[in-house]
């Protein structure tokens, strides 16, 4: 399986997708210069596979490239940060 993670903006999610099959999404809301994650998930026959982790991690790649900061309201990815401290720096000082 080769997967890509693009950002969306116009469903407002990251996907991550193997060809033309979504495979999960991570679900944000822009606030300035903040992308609040709200909702994360994957395919129930894909769950425990890394997906997820594959499809956080690449989010927040592209967050950190345009220089922006996350709210973790969504519980997977806040507990993917946590286990991730050099992801730390990106989340946001009110969060």
């Amino acid at each position: 399986m080769e997967t890509t993670v693009t950002d969306a903006p116009e469903d407002s999610r990251y996907e991550i997708r193997d060809g033309d099959r979504l495979l999960g999404q991570a679900a944000y809301q822009r606030r300035g210069n903040q992308v609040v994650f709200t909702h994360t998930e994957v395919d129930s026959g894909e769950e425990h596979s890394g997906l997820g982790g594959r499809l956080v991690r690449a989010a927040l790649d592209d967050v950190r490239s345009k220089g922006e900061t996350v709210v973790p309201m969504c519980s997977f990815v806040r507990g993917w940060i946590e286990r991730h401290p050099e992801y730390r720096d990106l989340v946001a000082a009110e969060s």
